[in-house]
């Protein structure tokens, strides 16, 4: 399987387990995850974000399954630097975007600005619907889910942009996940798809060429999504496709 949605680093407000980069790749392996996308944790709330990515990008050099996508906030000054960094001089097919976390909307100019600079990089842009179930946040430290109302109209005559919004089922579904995966440049994955037989009734409803793997580990348990697929009868070609099929198609596209 391909994990498009896993963190280096520490979360801000606790300890998780296999929040060490050595433990978690051993635990992606024992799942028979072969490749793994990762952002950092810091880039949440840390402000030098060309720090962040120049960790994230040593972090995963010893591994071969990880897939540094970097950190850019566009409420910073130096954003086009930190996009350009992380595709010049890192490598990395795409970027990891916090919009709740970093205090701007969907409908700000400056996204905008970014989706054109990165799809005119031909990056991927992944952007984190949310991070941690509003329950369970620090008091001082409420952040609501990305309002994902713009999107849409925003992507209509972008036709280079491809976004895989993260952590993003909890709260979308139903006509406004059938009008963005309509537009054929959204993706979702699997971390917060939460219901019985969920990839299953995924598929019978939207089908299988948007959907990917996830598991928002560490924060999430790595083997959650093995125990999704398992849980779901697929043709052996949407399983392909969603374990792993998918992801290479976005990693190879111009």
């Amino acid at each position: 399987m391909i994990d498009v949605n896993v963190s280096l680093s520490h979360w801000p407000f606790r300890r998780l387990p296999l929040d060490q980069t050595q433990t978690l790749v051993a635990a992606l392996k024992r799942e028979k995850i072969h490749q793994a996308w990762a952002g950092s944790f810091d880039g949440i709330l840390h402000r030098d974000v060309a720090a962040v990515n120049e960790r994230l990008a040593s972090e995963c050099k010893p591994h071969d399954m990880l897939v540094p996508f970097g950190t850019v906030n566009p409420s910073l000054p130096d954003w086009r630097d930190d996009l350009r960094r992380c595709h010049e001089i890192h490598k990395m097919p795409g970027i990891r975007l916090h919009p709740n976390y970093h205090s701007y909307t969907l409908d700000d100019p400056k996204f905008a600005q970014l989706l054109d600079e990165a799809a005119a990089r031909a990056m991927i842009v992944q952007l984190a619907v949310t991070m941690e179930d509003e329950r369970t946040q620090h008091p001082l430290v409420r952040v609501p889910p990305v309002d994902l109302k713009p999107l849409a109209a925003l992507i209509a005559g972008r036709s280079k942009v491809r976004i895989v919004l993260l952590n993003a089922m909890g709260v979308l579904r139903g006509a406004p996940l059938k009008t963005l995966l309509n537009t054929g440049r959204v993706w979702v994955e699997t971390a917060t798809l939460e219901a019985v037989a969920g990839i299953e009734h995924f598929v019978a409803n939207y089908g299988a060429k948007r959907l990917l793997i996830g598991s928002h580990a560490p924060f999430f348990c790595v083997g959650a999504a093995q125990l999704k697929l398992q849980e779901s009868i697929l043709s052996e070609q949407d399983a392909a496709s969603i374990t792993e099929g998918n992801a290479q198609m976005l990693l190879k596209s111009p």
